[in-house]
């Protein structure tokens, strides 16, 4: 019989498969494939996108010249514009605002020819080092209460033009409505039993089944209620509501893990699409009946999702999500994985 297993980070539920054995053969997607068609990204062609606003360079190298690492350009389409004043206002019912954000493209390397798994660890430790950067840099705006860093990796996962290894970052007016779920489960339960839920959690999947890796810093799990197949949480072992505030050894130790993972999903599955995220806590920017335990009870983590499957009209209406593959499974398979 399937099972229905309920996410404690979020209320929701996840609809698990019945089923003792899984073949990564039976998951059918489209693999990544690198164009090679010129492309704004690459070293040498820096007058193809917007001004750098952040970059790791090499000594003796100019803004917007080759010689970078890692580069941070605002993106020539951008969702959400750096500009103006956020002009807060209601339409009769409903809340209106100005799209005020931004809305930035990290550039992960120089190489066309490299995804962020096939990077040196000292190579994907300077695009976590641009991450913290550019956090800290634009929670000076007072406009900002969240930064939300993603990547989509494969067409899949919604790459659908750009091929040279990138992560993006969108700076929010407001606190994505999920984030503020996953806040106030937080608090209720640092309330009620004075402890983080994210390091009870942790501290569970340490000892258990689905455990996929792990290093002095870091874990990386296949949640209990995972709602996509092979999907992963990374978490910081030591407690921490800011990712901004990760230390030089914890980034190069996050670099390790997060390799790690993403070379056990390739060479598990093939190469798949997948998604990656950072979950942060916003801004604290205290107001009246802002909450004081935030820095307690919230634990910034990485998530992996895999798309190797199709959201459905069912997940969509109900948001629940089926998942065909139990993560005890993927997490026995992932770790068994080199």
């Amino acid at each position: 019989m399937s099972q229905m297993r309920k996410d404690v980070f979020t209320g929701s539920w996840v609809i698990m498969a019945e089923t003792s054995t899984v073949r990564p053969s039976d998951f059918h997607f489209r693999r990544f494939v690198r164009e090679t068609v010129f492309c704004p990204f690459c070293e040498g062609n820096e007058a193809a996108t917007p001004p750098e606003v952040f970059a790791i360079r090499n000594t003796g190298s100019f803004p917007d010249r080759p010689g970078w690492r890692v580069r941070v350009v605002s993106n020539s389409k951008p969702f959400l514009r750096i500009e103006g004043e956020l002009g807060r206002r209601a339409e009769g019912l409903h809340d209106l605002m100005n799209g005020v954000g931004a809305h930035e493209i990290i550039v992960e390397t120089p190489r066309h020819d490299r995804s962020l798994h096939e990077l040196e660890v000292p190579e994907i430790s300077e695009v976590i080092r641009a991450y913290a950067a550019r956090i800290a840099d634009l929670e000076g705006d007072k406009r900002m209460r969240y930064v939300l860093i993603f990547k989509n990796h494969g067409e899949g996962a919604g790459a659908h033009t750009i091929s040279h290894s990138i992560s993006q970052l969108m700076a929010l007016a407001v606190t994505p409505r999920s984030l503020k779920t996953e806040l106030m489960v937080a608090r209720d339960y640092f309330s009620m039993k004075e402890r983080c839920i994210y390091c009870d959690v942790l501290q569970q999947e340490l000892k258990g089944q689905r455990l996929i890796d792990e290093n002095a810093d870091f874990a990386a799990f296949a949640p209990f209620a995972s709602r996509f197949p092979f999907e992963m949480a990374i978490f910081p072992k030591s407690h921490s509501s800011a990712f901004s505030r990760i230390t030089p050894g914890q980034i190069e130790n996050l670099a390790r893990i997060l390799r790690a993972v993403l070379q056990k999903l390739d060479h598990t599955l093939g190469g798949p699409p997948y998604n990656l995220s950072l979950r942060d806590r916003p801004f604290l920017r205290p107001r009246e009946g802002y909450w004081k335990t935030i820095e307690d009870d919230f634990h910034w983590h990485l998530q992996v999702l895999p798309q190797i499957v199709h959201v459905t009209g069912f997940e969509w209406a109900s948001w629940f999500f089926y998942n065909p593959v139990p993560p005890e499974i993927a997490a026995r398979l992932l770790s068994s994985s080199s």
